[in-house]
C-alpha cells in the first residue's frame, strides 16, 4: 500500500512546488515593476489582481500583462469620451478631441505590446509618449466643472497611473539606466 501511494504523493508535491515557483516568478516581476512606480501600493494591488500578471511565469508575461491593463483601460476611456461627446453638444468638440487622444493612447499601447519582443526600447517609447495624450486631455477639460469633464479627469489620472506601471514594466526589458 505504501509503495503505490508514494508516486501519487510525489506527483502532488511536484504540482504544488511548480505552482509555488510560478507564483514566486510573478511576484518577483511584479515587485520589480512596482519598485519604479511612485504609487507602489496601487501598482502591486493592480498587478496582483489581474490574473495574467498574477499567474505570469516570467518577466515578459508580466510586462505584457501590465501593458494590456493600460490598453484595456484606455479603450474604456475612449468609449466613455465618445459617448460623452454625443451626449454633450455644447462641449462635443472638446470631448471628441479627448476621444482622439485616447484612441492614440490605445494605438500606442498596442504598438508597445507588438514591439515588446522585437524592440523593447521602441516598446518603452510607445508607452512613454502616452503621457503626451493625457496631458492634452487635462488641458482640454481640466478646468471644466461639469460632471462629464470631472469624470474624464478622474479617468485620466487613473490612466497616468497605469501608464506609469506599463512604463516601469517595459523598463525591465530595456533598462534606461546603465
Amino acid at each position: 500500500m505504501m509503495a503505490s501511494s508514494s508516486p501519487c504523493l510525489v506527483a502532488v508535491f511536484v504540482a504544488i512546488w511548480i505552482q509555488f515557483l510560478s507564483i514566486s516568478a510573478s511576484t518577483k516581476s511584479i515587485d520589480a515593476i512596482c519598485q519604479h512606480v511612485t504609487d507602489k501600493r496601487f501598482c502591486i494591488k493592480t498587478l496582483t489582481a489581474y490574473p495574467p500578471a498574477a499567474s505570469a511565469t516570467n518577466t515578459f508575461q508580466t510586462v505584457s500583462a501590465a501593458i494590456h491593463i493600460a490598453e484595456s483601460y484606455a479603450e474604456k476611456c475612449r468609449k466613455f469620451t465618445e459617448k460623452t461627446a454625443k451626449e454633450n453638444p455644447k462641449m462635443k468638440e472638446q470631448f471628441m478631441d479627448c476621444q482622439d487622444a485616447y484612441h492614440r493612447i490605445v494605438m500606442s499601447l498596442r504598438s508597445a505590446a507588438g514591439e515588446l519582443k522585437v524592440s523593447p526600447d521602441t516598446s518603452n517609447y510607445d508607452v512613454m509618449v502616452c503621457t503626451d495624450q493625457t496631458t492634452m486631455v487635462k488641458d482640454l477639460v481640466g478646468k471644466n466643472r461639469d460632471v462629464a469633464s470631472n469624470t474624464i479627469m478622474k479617468m485620466t489620472l487613473m490612466m497616468n497611473k497605469l501608464i506609469a506601471i506599463a512604463a516601469a514594466a517595459t523598463d525591465l526589458l530595456f533598462p534606461t539606466e546603465p
